[in-house]
């Protein structure tokens, strides 16, 4: 999908995601250094909550900007096919 904007926090979901990005590699450092397991799974842990958070940031960003421009086009049964597509991965 083209995007004709940037989203409103395009450049707080790129510095989380670098945020994220360290932390997965300091959990690979973890489990080189044979830390012990529930540790690393609490870190593994705080990674997907940091994920889940920024996609839900993400999904607002989407909503407020893609879905809106979306109905303004009346392009917006495609629109919502995608979202619920994006969705059922999202969640599921």
């Amino acid at each position: 999908m083209d995007h004709e904007q940037r989203h409103e926090h395009h450049q707080q979901v790129i510095a989380r995601l670098a945020k994220i990005e360290g932390h997965v590699r300091a959990i690979k450092r973890m489990v080189e250094n044979d830390t012990s397991c529930p540790d690393v799974l609490t870190q593994i842990a705080a990674v997907r909550s940091a994920l889940n958070s920024v996609g839900r940031v993400i999904l607002e960003d989407h909503l407020q900007t893609c879905m809106v421009d979306a109905v303004e086009k009346e392009d917006y049964q495609r629109a919502l096919k995608d979202l619920k597509n994006s969705l059922d991965k999202f969640i599921g």
